[in-house]
């Protein structure tokens, strides 16, 4: 079971508790049940990307957690030939806009400014960028910490991953300088 479950099971023992436990009962039972089939052994995350208004990159990328990192492997399509793309977890998870705006900025639990993902300061959200090939193809994998696929305050799961159109130069504020959203999608449990 989870890290967070067993914060469940606390709340749902004492919303029990204090209500003499009769029709609040069925409720923490109905939380413990969802704790152990929503997160119970759940390492992995998934996220289908879907092309901005007016472009045309698309594919999949999966998460695992790995103790305290997380695996980050994808495999998209539709980028420029032989060019670079911003790549990031943002705060929201609503590509609803056409440009994916709604998606909100740099996932920033910690309030650290933008910058590179291997050293400090930095996003929680501030991916590698993605290189693609002669074909518009990236198919990546690398590691990253500050972040989790598990319940926290560091979970990825319900926001968005987006593409961007230029590289990350990951000094500039507040984005790293990394231009329109080309591709949004929602992060969920796979």
């Amino acid at each position: 079971m989870c890290r967070s479950c067993t914060a469940i099971e606390i709340l749902a023992v004492g919303i029990m508790k204090r209500t003499g436990g009769r029709l609040v009962a069925v409720l923490g039972l109905l939380l413990l049940s969802g704790c152990v089939t929503l997160f119970g052994g759940k390492d992995k995350a998934i996220v289908v990307l879907a092309p901005t208004q007016g472009n045309q990159v698309k594919g999949t990328v999966w998460f695992e957690q790995r103790g305290a990192r997380v695996m980050v492997m994808a495999d998209l399509q539709g980028l420029q030939p032989n060019s670079e793309h911003g790549f990031h977890v943002h705060e929201l998870g609503d590509c609803s806009a056409p440009d994916a705006s709604s998606a909100g900025g740099h996932f920033n639990p910690d309030g650290e400014p933008h910058g590179h993902y291997s050293a400090s300061p930095h996003h929680a959200g501030d991916l590698p960028n993605l290189k693609a090939d002669s074909r518009g193809v990236a198919k990546v994998s690398f590691e990253v910490d500050g972040i989790s696929v598990w319940p926290g305050f560091r979970s990825i799961i319900g926001r968005s991953l987006i593409v961007h159109r230029h590289p990350d130069d990951y000094r500039s504020q507040p984005d790293g300088n990394s231009g329109p959203r080309v591709a949004c999608g929602v992060i969920g449990l796979q």
